[in-house]
């Protein structure tokens, strides 16, 4: 019986050649793209999940409340997690991972022999690391590696680039960065063939290597210092709930006294290490996360692509019915029953269903570069060899099969054999209404998508040319990472200076666009310690406010040797009670002491500029004068065409300063960009996949109008004899189709407005939906279909009648 259906479906695919090409190339491209977008998915949710007992394995999270402000922190005291383990017997082992970026060493110069390169992404973690965390240790001993002082595990890419091809275990590197010099061991190679880890980082110190890692081992606060990430694996069936119960108390037992001197609340919570990649929301975080909503979203429309397909595919079936009505009242009348007619209709919707997949497969590899590039993940051909892709690919088409011949099915096999044979070809199934409801669903999703790329586009346009209260353009940026670079900043800096083409040269230790790692809470002369706000600090020198165009609102600006004098923003003027034009010479004291000399003045109040993300509102900050401290970054502000010419002058003037230091650059307006990253990949997978979508549509709606204009080819030929002009056939046959659209923008459109104003919710900043951004959607969605539409209706309408007219009907 199967060899008879696949027979039968074979013939009919063979003898409506058009409308199998449109099905196969419709459900190609939807599944192309729900596959990738599964894979996509799968991977971001993959993270950590390759540790052993990955499901023991939790975070250590704070959050905090002082001085006017709260956090969610990924990070905590250095005490905490070493007390757990002693404190709770359900804590089998801890261990703790100390980025360096975050304090004062964001890129490290290794060295090796006559080789020298930078490395970012260094860390120090405890000798417990690689027995929490599982990685493939290429060289070295996981059990070992860095029970030592003074001993390091090199990511595989890092290693390579000092060693080769070299194994490199046992070898001594100096390592040179903002806390000095220092000869390290390299006791381990790893890479992460094992699965994909939120902890990103190319070197794992030893945390008993001096500077911050010494100091983490002996550190005894409890309520400042939340800069470590501690993590703990619990016993087998350790009941989490319960240990957090038990959290609040032992917060107390050992930091009530430091939190109750520092004005600090304070909770601990548990993380699963398997949902940090997932979850928004934590401060500090050691890589990029991914909002899970984004991803619900991503495949919310995979799904309403692949059902845009399965809708052609229901629509070119019913439409067609009448092709196949005869011979299924002759196969009724000579016994087949109602079961077999459905299982032979399904199994030709299989049977297309499995020739999409073997179109999706080859265009999925050719694709796969630019998907990865759209969605910025780096999915490789190695999916290949994973049974779950397979049985992926397998499940799709079967689904795919089903939902897509399921209603032609059951419409096909409930014809009357009496009345089909006679002419009639109704069903007991409505299948003109439900026909027109696909076609409005189907543009529906249309309008949403169109609505959804015109917001975001606004959004992001608002964003490239909002006044972001200093000058982005035309801004360079050059970062020194070691004290010998350090020491050199000024002579640089002045050489800088004489260069043509150059505005401004100012020196500081953080750039806009860049996380501010400095902060403290800061009071009024006479006011109350406990009434202190707190602010982030950059340490500057006093060209950074005319480098970055940055305005005042009142006061002036820093003068040379303007020492202990501070210009504070708009915010932070707010926050302590003062009016911009009064705040000028009055003393902050920092809330640790207050003491006479520890207290800073208030040069001038800068107007708010935005030097992080337009997702949140712009926070307290001082720029605080000290040129001795402010030696991370120099930023240049140009004014030239010739930034080749001018980046090779600099070229010169670095190589004669540091002849032995890669020469390295940013653009301010460049970083700024990459805060919405996520924002800029979610327009790009919306404009691609809403081109899909209405492909798909409008595949579907073509091969609708070619058998709608089919069907009508003698009323039209008789149109025609009777003096209808082109524009009225051609109307005629648009007219139908177009009022489909328009009843889906009537429904499309209060979806799209609610959900794109939701969206816009993340921002503090952001644009108003208009009515006109909605209109324009429907508008295009309208010229879609009249092109579509137009093309057969015009086809139809220019025919010679006399051949219509003797067509047997």
């Amino acid at each position: 019986m199967i060899r008879n259906f696949l027979k039968i479906a074979f013939r009919n695919l063979a003898k409506n050649k058009t409308f199998s090409a449109i099905n196969i190339i419709g459900l190609a491209i939807g599944t192309l793209c729900c596959i990738y977008i599964v894979m996509y998915v799968s991977d971001q949710y993959s993270y950590d999940k390759h540790h052993n007992r990955a499901g023991d394995i939790y975070r250590v999270n704070s959050w905090t409340s002082g001085n006017g402000n709260e956090s969610n922190n990924a990070t905590g005291s250095p005490p905490v997690a070493p007390a757990m383990k002693n404190d709770f017997a359900e804590v089998e082992q801890y261990t703790r991972l100390v980025p360096t970026d975050r304090l004062g060493a964001k890129q490290h110069l290794l060295s090796y022999r006559q080789k020298s390169v930078y490395e970012k992404n260094a860390v120090y973690v405890d000798s417990t690391f690689f027995e929490v965390f599982n990685y493939h240790f290429v060289y070295g001993n996981g059990s070992d590696a860095l029970k030592e002082p003074n001993a390091v595990v090199l990511l595989k890419p890092a290693a390579e680039k000092l060693f080769g091809q070299e194994n490199p275990v046992g070898k001594l590197i100096q390592v040179d960065n903002a806390y000095g010099k220092q000869s390290l061991k390299v006791t381990g190679v790893i890479d992460e063939s094992l699965g994909k880890s939120h902890i990103q980082a190319n070197m794992f110190m030893s945390m008993n290597s001096g500077g911050m890692g010494s100091f983490t081992y002996t550190s005894t606060a409890w309520a400042a210092y939340n800069y470590a990430l501690s993590y703990i694996r619990l016993r087998p069936n350790a009941n989490v709930a319960a240990l957090e119960k038990k959290l609040p108390a032992f917060l107390a037992k050992y930091g009530a006294e430091q939190l109750k001197e520092m004005g600090m609340q304070k909770r601990l919570t548990l993380q699963p290490v398997s949902s940090i990649h997932t979850t928004l929301g934590y401060r500090n975080e050691l890589s990029k996360t991914v909002d899970s909503s984004f991803l619900n979203m991503l495949l919310l429309i995979a799904a309403l692509v692949q059902i845009i397909a399965c809708i052609n595919f229901m629509n070119l079936s019913t439409a067609r019915a009448s092709r196949r009505a005869k011979e299924v009242g002759v196969r009724k009348v000579i016994g087949a029953r109602v079961n077999d007619l459905v299982k032979q209709f399904l199994c030709e919707s299989m049977m297309l269903s499995m020739l999409g997949l073997l179109a999706a497969l080859p265009a999925l590899v050719l694709a796969l570069p630019y998907l990865n590039r759209l969605t910025g993940a780096d999915i490789s051909l190695s999916f290949l060899t994973s049974y779950k892709f397979w049985l992926l690919l397998a499940g799709t088409g079967i689904f795919t099969g089903l939902l897509a011949g399921s209603y032609p099915a059951f419409y096909l096999s409930a014809f009357m054999p009496i009345r089909v044979l006679k002419g009639n070809f109704r069903s007991h199934l409505s299948s003109v209404g439900i026909r027109r409801s696909l076609v409005v669903f189907q543009f529906a999703l249309s309008v949403i998508f169109i609505s959804a790329i015109i917001v975001i586009y606004s959004q992001l346009n608002y964003i490239k040319n909002k006044d972001l209260g200093f000058e982005k353009a035309q801004k360079i940026v050059f970062s020194f990472y070691t004290d010998d670079i350090k020491s050199k900043i000024p002579a640089f800096s002045n050489d800088l200076r004489q260069l043509a083409g150059i505005d401004a040269v100012s020196q500081a230790d953080n750039f806009p666009s860049q996380l501010v790692s400095h902060d403290w809470p800061y009071f009024l002369e006479g006011s109350n310690g406990a009434a202190g706000a707190d602010v982030q600090f950059i340490w500057t020198d006093q060209h950074y406010a005319k480098a970055l165009g940055i305005r005042l609102a009142g006061g002036r600006d820093f003068r040379a040797n303007d020492s202990g004098k501070v210009l504070i923003n708009e915010a932070f003027a707010r926050k302590l009670g003062l009016d911009p034009s009064s705040a000028p010479g009055k003393r902050l004291y920092p809330q640790e002491d207050g003491g006479p000399v520890s207290f800073v003045e208030i040069a001038g109040v800068m107007k708010d500029f935005n030097y992080n993300s337009l997702h949140n509102d712009v926070k307290p900050l001082m720029l605080r004068y000290n040129p001795a401290l402010a030696t991370d970054d120099i930023i240049v502000s140009a004014n030239t065409t010739d930034y080749k010419g001018l980046l090779e002058k600099i070229g010169l003037i670095w190589q004669r300063q540091f002849p032995a230091v890669p020469f390295e650059y940013a653009f301010i307006d460049e970083e700024v960009q990459k805060l919405y990253e996520t924002e800029l990949t979610l327009s790009g997978i919306i404009n691609s996949f809403t081109a899909i979508a209405i492909f798909i549509s409008c595949l579907g709606l073509f091969g609708l109008a070619a058998f709608n204009a089919e069907q009508r080819s003698k009323e039209i030929g008789i149109r025609k004899v009777l003096g209808a002009s082109l524009l009225g056939i051609s109307t005629l046959l648009s007219k139908d189709f177009l009022k489909l659209v328009g009843i889906a923008f009537v429904v499309a459109t209060p979806i799209a407005w609610w959900a794109t104003d939701r969206w816009l919710d993340a921002f503090s900043y952001r644009i108003t939906p208009s009515w006109w951004m909605f209109a324009l959607a429907g508008s295009l969605a309208m010229l879609i279909t009249l092109c579509t539409v137009g093309i057969q209706a015009f086809k139809a309408a220019v025919a010679n009648p006399v051949k219509s007219l003797k067509m047997d009907g």
